[in-house]
């Protein structure tokens, strides 16, 4: 094999210490300023305000909060494409409700009145209202989290017999530390801008368990092809090397075009101010990048690692036999 080889071992510690570094502001902004869980996890009120033109956004939430002491009061407003008249633009004003005291229809009442007091112009009506009791917002919390780790489980046990061959279950146990890795900076992206985790992020987490195992079982694949090419007295930094020069150009050119999708959702719902959807593409970009990373720089530099250290306590168990 004369294939011109890049040396990404020798780079493993830088690849580890970005990882690093990246969880440790992670952590540092989560204890700073906390994260937040939707009503959907941590139970509370939300209510749909529909409108036209434009309003003053802290007055809105100052009007609200009044109304509703008891209560933190979280909202978003997005722009409703093509439902424009005399008065302006239409727009949805959705506001989240959190904690164990419900909503009251007279609240509600008061809320609206309030609001077409304050901007008679501006046509504020009721669109929707949903309430989620905390106990079951931790019982599908508890579900969702299921969910992950039964997939996680089954995307190890599936490497595993995959790969026996070259260790299946380091090469699955390893594949499962990359999951991880990428499980915290989509956790890391939600905690920096300062989105409350709710559904989207089962979701982002869901794809990027099964884009980075993709990633991962393409590498392995080369890895197990060269390492039978190149005969049992090859090094395996080499093998490894060679894999991964031969993978890379495939696995970014891959990345690029996911990416380049992703990304035209997220500006367009930046433009219109569709906040449902950003909240699931933007962690999704983030998340894309590092599925893409932890397959290269993290899950198959730790086995070769493993690899050569269990290679290295060989000679230590013939001797004591």
């Amino acid at each position: 094999m004369q294939d011109k080889k890049l040396d990404f071992y020798s780079k493993r510690k830088v690849f580890f210490g970005i990882s690093l570094g990246i969880i440790v502001i992670g952590i540092i902004f989560n204890i700073i300023f906390g994260v937040s869980l939707d009503i959907q996890f941590s139970g509370g009120s939300m209510i749909s305000y529909s409108y036209h033109g434009t309003v003053n956004e802290s007055e809105v939430k100052a009007l609200i909060q009044e109304k509703t002491p008891d209560n933190q009061v979280t909202f978003t407003i997005a722009k409703d494409i093509g439902s424009s008249n005399e008065s302006g633009d239409a727009y949805t004003l959705t506001v989240q409700f959190s904690g164990t005291n419900a909503i009251s229809t007279e609240t509600q009442s008061d809320i609206l009145k309030a609001l077409q007091e304050k901007y008679p112009d501006n046509s504020f009506e009721t669109s929707e209202f949903t309430s989620v009791d905390p106990t079951m917002g931790v019982k599908f919390f508890v579900k969702c989290l299921v969910a992950v780790a039964i997939a996680s489980a089954l995307m190890v046990i599936y490497v595993t017999i995959r790969f026996k061959r070259i260790g299946g279950m380091s090469a699955g146990m390893f594949g499962l530390v990359a999951l991880l890795h990428d499980v915290v900076m989509v956790y890391v992206v939600f905690v920096l801008f300062r989105m409350p985790i709710d559904s989207n992020f089962i979701a982002v987490v869901l794809m990027i368990l099964g884009y980075s195992l993709n990633d991962t079982v393409v590498i392995y694949d080369r890895i197990r092809e060269n390492k039978a090419k190149m005969g049992p007295k090859a090094s395996l930094i080499d093998v490894y090397n060679l894999s991964m020069t031969q993978v890379i150009k495939r696995t970014i050119m891959t990345s690029i075009t996911t990416l380049s999708a992703i990304t035209a959702v997220y500006v367009v719902c930046l433009v219109f101010n569709i906040t449902s959807i950003q909240s699931f593409a933007l962690p999704m970009i983030f998340g894309l990048i590092s599925g893409c990373y932890s397959s290269i720089c993290i899950a198959t530099p730790l086995w070769v690692i493993w690899q050569l250290h269990k290679k290295s306590k060989e000679p230590e168990k013939k001797a004591k036999k």
